[in-house]
């Protein structure tokens, strides 16, 4: 039986497929995505290209699991994210806010990656 998606949740998903029209990572600049739970936060670097993921963070690993996925933790961990960019040689991204506004913990996150060097 399909369960009903909120209608937040509908328009996040409408948002999210008209902006993946336009975007498109490549080994040059591949495309950054963000996705936030209630819980959790995940960033990932992907190549569209290729179809594989370069880099990924979240707060399921231990040395990020007593952040929280607020603006201040998501600051942080974008702060990390872009370090550990860094040690991989990618500067420059495409950011793909997943469908969810740009706005706090979003926000936060991309400006924490920004704060650490990376160009989007």
């Amino acid at each position: 039986m399909l369960k009903k998606l909120s209608d937040k949740t509908r328009k996040r998903l409408h948002r999210k497929v008209h902006i993946r029209k336009s975007i498109y990572g490549t080994a040059n600049r591949p495309r950054m995505t963000v996705t936030r739970s209630n819980t959790n936060l995940y960033v990932q670097v992907i190549d569209d290209d290729e179809g594989k993921t370069l880099a990924s963070i979240s707060t399921l690993e231990k040395e990020f699991a007593d952040l929280k996925p607020n603006t201040d933790g998501a600051a942080k961990l974008g702060e990390a994210f872009g370090k550990r960019l860094q040690d991989k040689k990618i500067t420059t991204v495409v950011f793909d806010r997943n469908g969810y506004l740009y706005h706090g913990v979003v926000k936060a996150l991309a400006d924490g990656t920004r704060k650490a060097g990376i160009i989007f």
